[in-house]
């Protein structure tokens, strides 16, 4: 992975932990940590972002699918101390017509089970979109589950150009106004990563289809003014356009030329 984010000119990487979808992970080689390990600082990646199977959801009303969440959850945490002082990224969950209160409720219930007061790894709700019933699609809804998270020393968030503007923040005309809310809810010093991505649709519609940069309603102009801006900058970006090696290499290159510009 760290060579693979080297030859298209990122200093850090995003990763599954494995299957998208579910499943158990691979056993971990400890040969291979040591390489990575060694390689990741000779190139300089200092910091990556592992991202949780689509299929968490601490929030279900089935039992099955939470014990899941939580084998699954433990499981990761237990992985990442492998490589310490990294960020694990989890979409909060859908509450299925149970009510968001009781979906946040839930959330809690399972990250108060799993967490640990030794752990390095910092775990990071992620801003959604808001469709169907999913559970993080206003930045009070993530406050709320931080707040009843008994170790919220190790919470954080991973905001997602796309899913909040599919919510309907305005980050193209107010991204100053969206990190004030953003600040007054959960508070910036939570803001541990950001999802930076275009979007197929209009702001509000709580689509969440992913576009290239550049290519979507956003915009390019938008989009590198938030690495630009202030409060943002020193944070860890990653892409998740849909694109394939080469076409990361070029969004890298733009979005950096236009940073030093």
């Amino acid at each position: 992975m760290a060579k693979t984010a080297e030859s298209i000119g990122a200093n850090t990487f995003q990763f599954f932990t494995r299957n998208p979808r579910g499943g158990k992970a691979k056993a971990l080689d400890p040969d291979d940590i040591a390489a990575f390990r060694d390689y990741a600082g000779r190139i300089g990646i200092t910091v990556f972002l592992a991202h949780a199977p689509y299929t968490l959801n601490p929030a279900a009303a089935d039992e099955r699918v939470q014990e899941f969440a939580r084998a699954t959850f433990a499981d990761d945490l237990a992985r990442m101390e492998a490589t310490p002082g990294q960020y694990y990224n989890f979409h909060p969950g859908s509450h299925v017509k149970q009510g968001v209160e009781t979906g946040i409720e839930k959330i809690a219930a399972v990250l108060n089970e799993v967490l640990r007061p030794e752990q390095t790894t910092t775990v990071l709700l992620e801003t959604m979109a808001g469709k169907g019933t999913e559970i993080g699609r206003s930045f009070e809804e993530l406050a709320a589950i931080i707040e009843r998270t008994e170790l919220s020393d190790r919470m954080g968030v991973c905001l997602d150009t796309c899913h909040v503007w599919d919510a309907g923040y305005d980050i193209v005309h107010d991204l100053d106004g969206v990190l004030e809310s953003f600040d007054r809810s959960v508070g910036l010093d939570r803001l541990k990563a950001i999802h930076l991505n275009d979007s197929l649709n209009e702001r509000g519609a709580r689509k969440d289809r992913h576009a290239r940069i550049g290519e979507g309603r956003i915009g390019f102009a938008a989009l590198s003014a938030v690495t630009k801006h202030p409060a943002l900058r020193h944070l860890p970006f990653f892409l998740e356009t849909p694109n394939e090696l080469p076409g990361y290499a070029d969004e890298i290159a733009r979005l950096r030329e236009a940073w030093r510009a």
